[in-house]
C-alpha cells in the first residue's frame, strides 16, 4: 500500500472511529437526560450539558470527515472523468496526476501503461516521466542557493562566471542572471539538429555545447520576453562552474537528496537503478503505438533533461509552497522563496508576468506560479497555488499528451474554483482606433540567423477589427474575439473558445512606442513569449501570395517550353538562350519545391535531433535556384538592351518571370534557406 492509499485508508478509519465515538457519547447523554428528570439535580444537569457538547463536537467531526471524504471522492471522480477520455481521444499512452493540499498528498494516480507491450501500469510513486522544461525550476533553485551563499549575484554580468568562452557583447547592457531567470536575455531561439537527440554518443559536454550553439542576441537584455532554452542551460553551466560540481551531481546533492526525491535524475541515459521505471514514449503509427527512443537533452541538461516520478515532483513543489522546507529539510530560505515567487518582470502589470524562473498564470482568478514542459514525447506542468495551498504535477506521454496536459488543470479550476464574471461590452467608439491594433504579429521567441527562421511563417498571429467593435485574434487556424476594457487592454468575449487545446488567453495587452504606435502585445498565460508587429515582408500573406504567383508563372514557362518547343527551336540563338535561362530558373525553383516537400516529409521525425544528409543535399537546390534566378535577371537586362524576343509584350512577360525569380532569391536569402549553416 502506497502513501496515498494509506492516507485514504486512514481518513476512512477516522470516519468510522468518529461514528463509534458519537454513538458512545450519545447513549450516555440520553441516559443522563432521564436521570435528570427524576432527581432534578443541578450537578446532573451540568454533566448532561458537558455530554451534549461532546456529542455535538463528535457530530461536527463526523460531518467534517464526511465532507472531506466527499470532497476527495469528488476530486478523484473529476480526474478520472477528465483524464481517461482525454487520453483516449488524443492517443496518450500514459499519464500521472498528483495533487497535494497544505503539504498533504490528497490525490496521486497513474493512468495508462508505463509500457504498453508489457502492460505495466503507471505508478505515481515510481514511474518516471520526462518533465521537460519543468526541469528549469531545479536550475533556478540551484542558482538561488548559490545566491544565498554569496557565490552568485543576480545583477552581475554573467561573463564573470564563464571560463571557457564569453557571451558576445552585442549590446551595451550586460546580460545578467536576473535577465535569464525572467526570460528577457534577448537571445534568439534555436533547436534544430541538437536540442533533443536520440544518440547519447552525440551529446556534448555542457560547456562545449554552450560555446558551440551560442545564439544571436537580437534584443537588449531586459526589454522583451523570449523563452530561451540556451539561457537556462547557460545558467546551469554557471552553477557548475561556481559550485565545482557537475550539474547533475549538484542537483542530486542539493535538491534531490534533501527532499528524498529518490525517483528523480538528471542523468542521461538513466542510471540502471531507475532505467526500468521509465515510462516509454510512443507515437501512433499505422494505427498502433510505436516505441520511441529515450530522448537525450544532455547537451542542454539544465533546460530539460530531468526524469522524475509524479510524487517526487510534488515533493519539490510542496517545499516551494512551504518556503523552501519539507520534512525538516531546507533547500532555500523563506525570504529567497518569496523573492523567487514575486513578480520580477511584466510587459503590463495588468497581466501575469515572470517571477524568478517561475511564471505566473491566472486560473479562474487564482494566481498560480509554476512551469510547463514539453519534449517530443512527454508534456508536463507543475503548479504552486498559494491561495488554496495546492501543489500539483501532471504529465502525459505521446504527441497528443500536450492536449491532455494543457486542458486538465484549467478544467480543474473551472470545476472547483470558477470565476464569476460578466462578458465585457465593446465600446461603441472602438472602430475609430481599431486600425491601430490590426496587423500580423510574430513571437520574439524565434530564430533570425539560421534556416529555423522560416518556421516563423507558421507561427504568426493576426489581429483584425470586426464590425462589432471588437478585435479578433487568429492563431493556428483558430480565432477568438476580444473587447477593449481599458486603454490597450482587451478581454475575451467568450471564455469557452480556445485557440489551442487548454490555451484560451483571457487578456491581451498591447505595447506602444514613444510615438504612440502599437509595436506588439502579450497574451495572458504566456508572459515569457511577447510578440512584435511584423513588417509586411515578414507576414505569411505577403510571402504566400508572392510564392503562389511565382510558381504559377514558373509553371507557365515550363508548360510553354513543352507545348511550343517547335516555335522555340526556330528562334534565333540569342532568343533561345534567353528562353533557356527562364526555363532553367523556373525548373530549378519547382525542383526545389517538390524535392523539399518529399525530403521534409521523409525526415520530419528526425529533423530536430539531427540534420539528416538528405536535408543537407536538398539545401543545395535553393543555392542552384538562386544562381539560376540571378542569371535570368542578368539576361533580362540583355533582352531589353538588345530588343530581343518578339516585341515589348514578350519582353514584359519575360521580365515578370525574372522578377518572380528575383523574389525567390530574396525569399531563400531572407528566410535563411540557402543552407550555409548546414552544408558542412
Amino acid at each position: 500500500m502506497n502513501e496515498y492509499e494509506r492516507s485514504r485508508a486512514g481518513r476512512f478509519t477516522a470516519l468510522l472511529i468518529s461514528l463509534v465515538l458519537a454513538a458512545a457519547w450519545l447513549a450516555p447523554a440520553r441516559a443522563q437526560e432521564a436521570g435528570t428528570a427524576v432527581t432534578g439535580s443541578e450537578e446532573a444537569l451540568d454533566e448532561a450539558a458537558t455530554v451534549e457538547e461532546a456529542a455535538a463536537d463528535a457530530v461536527a467531526q463526523i460531518e467534517a470527515a464526511a465532507a472531506e471524504a466527499l470532497e476527495l471522492a469528488t476530486i478523484e471522480a473529476f480526474f478520472d472523468g477528465a483524464v481517461t477520455p482525454l487520453m483516449a481521444n488524443n492517443n496518450s499512452s500514459s499519464g500521472v496526476v498528483v495533487l497535494a493540499r497544505d503539504g498533504e498528498l490528497i490525490f496521486a494516480k497513474g493512468y495508462g501503461y508505463q509500457d504498453v507491450d508489457e502492460r505495466i501500469p503507471v505508478d505515481p510513486y515510481t514511474t518516471l516521466f520526462r518533465p521537460g522544461s519543468v526541469s528549469k525550476l531545479f536550475t533556478w533553485v540551484s542558482v538561488m542557493q548559490l545566491v544565498e551563499q554569496g557565490k552568485l549575484d543576480l545583477d552581475t554580468d554573467v561573463n564573470g562566471y564563464l571560463t571557457n568562452f564569453q557571451i558576445e557583447n552585442t549590446f551595451e547592457e550586460p546580460l545578467t542572471l536576473r535577465h535569464i531567470l525572467t526570460h528577457t536575455s534577448g537571445f534568439e531561439d534555436g533547436a534544430l539538429g541538437y536540442l533533443i537527440i536520440d544518440d547519447p554518443e552525440r551529446a556534448l559536454p555542457l560547456a562545449e555545447a554552450m560555446e558551440r550553439y551560442q545564439p544571436l542576441r537580437v534584443n537588449p537584455p531586459g526589454t522583451h520576453t523570449a523563452y530561451s532554452n540556451y539561457a537556462t542551460a547557460l545558467a546551469g553551466l554557471i552553477v557548475q562552474n561556481v559550485s565545482g560540481l557537475p550539474f547533475a551531481d549538484y542537483i542530486r546533492q542539493n535538491i534531490f537528496e534533501p527532499l528524498s526525491m529518490t525517483n528523480a535524475s538528471f542523468e542521461e541515459p538513466l542510471p540502471e537503478s531507475l532505467a526500468d521505471q521509465m515510462a516509454v514514449g510512443y507515437a501512433v503509427e499505422a494505427g498502433a503505438f510505436k516505441e520511441k527512443p529515450f530522448e537525450i537533452i544532455k547537451s542542454f541538461a539544465p533546460a530539460g533533461a530531468q526524469s522524475a516520478a509524479g510524487v517526487d515532483m510534488v515533493r519539490f513543489a510542496t517545499a516551494i509552497l512551504n518556503g523552501g522546507e519539507l520534512d525538516g529539510q531546507r533547500i532555500l530560505r523563506p525570504e529567497t522563496v518569496e523573492q523567487m515567487l514575486t513578480r520580477n518582470f511584466s510587459h503590463d502589470e495588468r497581466l501575469s508576468g515572470m517571477a524568478l524562473g517561475f511564471y505566473e498564470d491566472d486560473y479562474e482568478g487564482t494566481r498560480v506560479v509554476g512551469h510547463g514542459g514539453d519534449t517530443r514525447w512527454f508534456h508536463s506542468f507543475l503548479g504552486v497555488d498559494q491561495e488554496h495551498g495546492l501543489t500539483y504535477f501532471v504529465s502525459f506521454a505521446g504527441q497528443g499528451g500536450s492536449t491532455v496536459r494543457s486542458s486538465l488543470m484549467p478544467a480543474f479550476y473551472q470545476e472547483f474554483f470558477p470565476r464569476d464574471e460578466e462578458p465585457p461590452v465593446p465600446p461603441e467608439d472602438f472602430a475609430e482606433r481599431a486600425g491601430e491594433y490590426a496587423g500580423t504579429y510574430g513571437f520574439w521567441r524565434n530564430n533570425f540567423s539560421t534556416i529555423e527562421r522560416a518556421f516563423g511563417l507558421a507561427g504568426a498571429v493576426t489581429i483584425a477589427a470586426t464590425p462589432d467593435n471588437t478585435l479578433i485574434l487568429g492563431f493556428a487556424g483558430k480565432a477568438k474575439q476580444y473587447a477593449e476594457v481599458e486603454p490597450n487592454l482587451f478581454r475575451e468575449l467568450n471564455p469557452g473558445i480556445s485557440l489551442v487545446a487548454g490555451i484560451s488567453p483571457r487578456l491581451l495587452a498591447f505595447q506602444e512606442d514613444a510615438s504612440g504606435n502599437v509595436t506588439g502585445f502579450v497574451m495572458e498565460g504566456l508572459p515569457f513569449m511577447s510578440l512584435r508587429k511584423l513588417p509586411a515582408w515578414e507576414t505569411p500573406n505577403f510571402n504566400y501570395l508572392l510564392l503562389g504567383l511565382s510558381f504559377l508563372v514558373f509553371l507557365g514557362v515550363l508548360l510553354r517550353r513543352f507545348y511550343q518547343r517547335a516555335a522555340i527551336r526556330s528562334l534565333v540563338t540569342a532568343d533561345r538562350g534567353a528562353v533557356r535561362a527562364a526555363v532553367w530558373a523556373s525548373g530549378a525553383n519547382w525542383l526545389t519545391l517538390i524535392a523539399g516537400v518529399v525530403v521534409l516529409t521523409a525526415v520530419q521525425d528526425r529533423i530536430f535531433g539531427e540534420i539528416p544528409l538528405l536535408l543537407k543535399l536538398w539545401l543545395v537546390l535553393p543555392i542552384l535556384a538562386t544562381v539560376a534566378g540571378l542569371w535570368l535577371a542578368f539576361r533580362t537586362i540583355g533582352v531589353w538592351a538588345g530588343g530581343r524576343l518578339a516585341g515589348t509584350w514578350a519582353r514584359l512577360r519575360y521580365t515578370l518571370v525574372a522578377l518572380c525569380a528575383l523574389f525567390m532569391c530574396w525569399f531563400y536569402w531572407f528566410w535563411n534557406i540557402l543552407g550555409w549553416q548546414y552544408l558542412g
